[in-house]
């Protein structure tokens, strides 16, 4: 008799519930109490305009507070080595799972990390030639530009009962090349930038930055009695020579203080040419472009390697050449190499090599240095060890992944993050291009206005209800440009000739100026290496990129862009006290904060607290600073005005101020209107940085703007308006060229460039040249065929 089975359903549990992301009360930057439940395993975009708060919801509060619970299930001791993160302002956060944030912050700018290491393909590249490479010259370590060989010995005690010397050896073999130090390029100083040998340091010979006759740096040398200091420089022997300029560290006496003396070759390496160019002082940054020239290292050729790695060889190629193959190419010689004993990581190194082909990266090669990378480039970069990942419901947050990316490359990235989403993942993306909303499950769009006209939800729903809704997305959703019927006539041309940098093939093509052009083609077609490579910024080139703002939480618009210094002459006018007394880094700063606002408490592995300021309330500066005032205002409270309301304030009566209406009057052309002076840059979003840095360059006196695809982190709405301030500035006698994918912009161009056809060494040709409607009416390109699709024709 057949055996009774129990059909009945069973009961619902209460994990089933557990569909949602459930936000409560977030008051982030902006947010002003958004509450939203964000649906599970979906794809849900964010949208709405630069500053509206999609940062603020997505990576500040969700994926914050999930990589904060994450962290506090380590032990104490763990937390300790781990970057501490405070809890988000936030009421409730239900529903979260481990978040895994993919963002457009640029790679470490040193320049032994590359593509490869930024990735796991270096490494089982280095295992693979460790166990195949003929002649086998050691561990993987062996062919690790990262690792030198070291060779040690002597005698070590060990206790064990009674003490006794033991004698010991210790080598381990590493593939950094000896010279370079595994940088790949060695750098030489003119000497003639750093002194003039036809005078002696009493006269003051040295014309270092920092180097003022009677200031320490140069009384170390002036007064050490190595050399005779009123004896001219080019009349030293050798030897003196050799101890003013190569002497090794020292411990002496000058001017009766203990010093450390040593030559000035490595003095100054240590102290300017061992720090990020991005990050000196303006001075010192142009000494070194000035004095220092780097050349490609002559002992391993530029390949970082030492020279029994570059003689290990599979099938006649060295780890030098496979790192330095386009990955297309380096992924089809992989495929060819059949050998059992290494078959798992063949299989995971195909993989990899595989992934860069697929997310569009594979005209990079492996020892590119990272720091070199766009935004676009590094997010996707990052992306790449999540492709394969095994996990499942896990929550994938992206900030903009199209940055970067061709019409033709973003229905690629697109399948990538429908791929993500299929395998049971939630993907949150915040993103501004419509063939990206597009494919969303779910959207929440963020408003109305930027800054502190925005922080809410305006919608929430699927793409056909905000198309159909009344926001500033909604509206946009569906513009198209129209190509212009006339354009503007060039009063002259850049000639480039033979440009050969990275995958350019001898390209010969002339710019126009006077008039506004496009460099356009597929990512990795050679935009920026024809572009930056080709017209240097000097002196009639304002040369505008994406690299990030350095600035503390003390900076802030008005530092950044010079403002603070007019407003504080014009306070201590007003009032007859010194300008110091208006800066809050300063002589006005509040004694008990020193000018932060708040005060921070170090709580160890914990979440350090910060706490405002009791004497000066959150306002920066003394209480005696504050009773001076400006058309009405204390200082304070100018830095609290957004700056469409210092533009009023500053422009006119008795706070009348020209030079800083000036710098207003800038920042609002390029739509930042809604940002407060004293806002910190470090709340700044990438769109916003980009444009802070562009309203700072029109100050500058050159003749020719390159712009680096100014669109990005830009809304729909505000595209507009940058297309408004690029004609303002070829109108005002100005060329500008701009690196670009946006169709609204090839379409509002003069003339354009189009580079390609593909990407690597598939592109690096100009295929089109002209106007956009002869682009459109052409069609012969990819970039013709999506611009044509856009207008409509």
């Amino acid at each position: 008799m057949a055996k009774r089975t129990n059909t009945r359903t069973p009961a619902p549990r209460a994990t089933d519930n557990h569909d949602v992301i459930r936000v409560l009360g977030a008051r982030e930057n902006n947010l002003k109490d958004v509450s939203i439940e964000i649906p599970k395993r979906q794809l849900t975009v964010f949208t709405g305009v630069s500053g509206s708060g999609k940062s603020s919801l997505v990576f500040d509060t969700i994926a914050a507070e999930s990589q904060r619970l994450i962290n506090e299930t380590y032990s104490a001791f763990v937390q300790g080595f781990m970057p501490t993160l405070a809890r988000p302002d936030v009421d409730v956060l239900e529903g979260l799972t481990t978040a895994i944030s993919v963002d457009q912050q640029r790679m470490g700018a040193d320049p032994r990390s590359t593509v490869g290491t930024a990735t796991d393909a270096n490494a089982m590249l280095r295992i693979l030639f460790s166990r195949l490479g003929k002649p086998h010259i050691g561990p993987p370590s062996a062919y690790a530009f990262n690792v030198p060989t070291v060779r040690a010995a002597g005698a070590i005690t060990v206790e064990r009962g009674e003490k006794k010397a033991v004698k010991a050896t210790f080598s381990r073999t590493g593939g950094m090349c000896s010279r370079c130090e595994g940088r790949g390029s060695v750098t030489d100083l003119d000497l003639a930038q750093l002194y003039d040998d036809s005078k002696s340091l009493d006269e003051g010979a040295l014309t270092i930055p920092g180097y003022k006759p009677g200031g320490w740096n140069y009384r170390l040398y002036s007064e050490s009695g190595l050399f005779a200091s009123d004896k001219p420089i080019r009349r030293f022997t050798k030897r003196e020579l050799h101890a003013f300029l190569h002497h090794e560290p020292t411990r002496m006496k000058i001017a009766g203080i203990n010093m450390t003396y040593e030559g000035l070759i490595p003095r100054i390496q240590k102290s300017m040419l061992a720090k990020d160019k991005e990050g000196m002082q303006p001075h010192i940054r142009e000494f070194v472009e000035r004095a220092v020239t780097f050349t490609t290292c002559p002992e391993c050729d530029g390949t970082r390697l030492a020279e029994g790695a570059r003689s290990s060889k599979i099938k006649r190629v060295s780890i030098a050449d496979a790192c330095a193959m386009q990955i297309s190419d380096l992924a089809e010689w992989v495929r060819g190499l059949k050998e059992p004993s290494v078959a798992p990581l063949l299989t995971a190194l195909r993989h990899t090599l595989d992934s860069f082909v697929e997310i569009g990266l594979g005209y990079l090669s492996l020892d590119r240095p990272a720091g070199t990378l766009s935004g676009g480039e590094a997010q996707r970069v990052k992306m790449i060890r999540h492709l394969g990942s095994a996990l499942t419901d896990v929550t994938y947050v992206f900030d903009e992944p199209t940055i970067g990316l061709h019409p033709h490359d973003i229905q690629r990235m697109n399948d990538l993050l429908l791929r993500l989403r299929d395998k049971g993942n939630t993907v949150l993306v915040v993103e501004h291009k419509p063939e990206a909303i597009a494919i969303a499950d779910h959207v929440v769009d963020l408003g109305p206005g930027a800054g502190t006209a925005g922080g809410t939800v305006c919608f929430e729903g699927t793409v056909e209800g905000l198309r159909a809704g009344d926001t500033v997305t909604g509206r946009h959703l569906d513009d198209r440009a129209t190509v212009k019927e006339t354009v503007r006539k060039p009063t002259g041309a850049l000639e480039i000739r033979g440009a050969t940098a990275n995958n350019l093939r001898k390209v010969d093509v002339d710019v126009p100026l006077g008039v506004l052009v496009v460099v356009t083609g597929v990512a990795g077609s050679g935009k920026s290496s024809l572009v930056h490579g080709s017209i240097p910024a000097g002196e009639d080139v304002v040369a505008i990129d994406q690299s990030p703002i350095r600035g503390s939480r003390r900076s802030n618009p008005a530092t950044y862009t010079g403002l603070l210094e007019p407003i504080r002459k014009a306070f201590a006018k007003a009032n007859d006290v010194k300008p110091a007394l208006f800066s809050a880094n300063s002589e006005g700063a509040c004694p008990t904060c020193n000018g932060a606002g708040v005060i921070y408490t170090d709580l160890a592995m914990m979440a350090g607290v910060a706490t405002t300021c009791e004497d000066c309330e959150g306002k920066r500066f003394q209480a005696s600073v504050l009773e001076y005032h400006l058309g009405g205002r204390d200082i304070s409270e100018v830095l609290a005005m957004s700056v469409n309301e210092a533009e009023e304030f500053l422009g006119a009566g008795e706070a009348r101020t020209p030079a800083a209406h000036k710098i207003l009057e800038r920042l609002s052309d390029v739509g930042l209107g809604y940002l407060t002076l004293g806002q910190p840059l470090t709340t700044l979003s990438g769109g916003e940085r980009q444009r802070l840095k562009l309203a700072t360059h029109m100050a500058e006196k050159g003749g020719v703007y390159v712009l680096d695809e100014p669109t990005t982190g830009l809304h729909l709405a505000d595209v507009e308006h940058l297309l408004g301030l690029l004609d303002r500035l070829v109108d005002a006698g100005k060329s500008v060229i701009v690196i670009e994918h946006h169709q609204a912009v090839m379409a509002h161009a003069d003339w354009i460039i189009d580079l390609g056809p593909g990407a690597g060494h598939d592109g690096g040709r100009v295929v089109f040249e002209g106007t956009p409607a002869d682009l459109v009416a052409d069609r012969s390109t990819l970039t013709g065929e999506h611009l044509a699709a856009y207008v409509g024709s």
